[in-house]
């Protein structure tokens, strides 16, 4: 079980979970475009009504997925 703590422990400091808000309208688009870059994130939306999302990703790939994602046609804020 010490084991399953110590992965646990480990994959925290990796993990990293943005939030942002977009236009409803524009939810399934970002989700298309992140799934298109494969390794950088994973869009999950929070709340469809408010546009709400939650990318999770890691610290490594994020500053990488956050150049991306700002040069998308898309306007997002990161809450």
């Amino acid at each position: 079980m010490n084991h399953v703590v110590q992965a646990n422990a480990l994959f925290s400091e990796i993990d990293t979970i943005i939030k942002a808000r977009i236009d409803r309208t524009e939810i399934q688009m970002l989700c298309k475009l992140v799934e298109g870059l494969g390794h950088l994130g994973i869009v999950t939306t929070t709340n469809k009504e408010l546009g709400e999302v939650m990318i999770q990703t890691t610290k490594d790939c994020w500053p990488e997925l956050k150049n991306v994602i700002e040069k998308m046609p898309l306007e997002i804020d990161f809450i």
